[in-house]
């Protein structure tokens, strides 16, 4: 079986490289996020090898190896996002933006709840009881419900 197998992959010759990188490029575009990438371009590569080098099946299977290996290390040193800090930290994370801040209650705090103004919206506050107009301080954050204290 194992024979037939290595018979077929070499009658197609080098041809096998490019249909391999066209199989994982187009698995790269279904399912993104480019790790299939770097092995369709390496086995591109190993196929555009091959039209100037006659080498075994065997030779091209370790270059195929060595490329896919110096792909992802040249991606993980110098194209993978996240070496930079965000420049909107918060962004999807508002409520902890406003930890640490003081404003003025727009509704007493009554019964541990109440509302503060914030730029231009209204958010639920809950702490101890204080009048409308005292200053807090949002202690922390709980999804869209911030902990105050008397400032």
């Amino acid at each position: 079986m194992s024979s037939n197998i290595v018979s077929y992959l070499s009658s197609l010759g080098i041809w096998n490289w490019f249909i391999l990188a066209g199989v994982l490029l187009a698995i790269e575009v279904m399912v993104p996020g480019t790790f299939f990438l770097w092995l369709g371009l390496s086995a591109a590569a190993v196929g555009a090898l091959s039209l100037g080098i006659d080498w075994g099946w065997q030779f091209q299977l370790v270059a195929f190896a060595v490329l896919a290996l110096l792909s992802f290390v040249v991606w993980w040193r110098i194209g993978r996002p996240g070496g930079k800090a965000p420049d909107r930290p918060f962004l999807n994370r508002r409520t902890e933006g406003y930890v640490g801040r003081v404003f003025t209650l727009e509704k007493p705090i009554v019964g541990g709840n109440g509302t503060v103004k914030i730029d231009d919206s209204i958010w639920r506050v809950t702490g101890p009881d204080c009048p409308a107009g005292s200053r807090v301080k949002v202690a922390r954050a709980d999804a869209a419900m911030l902990m105050v204290e008397p400032a």
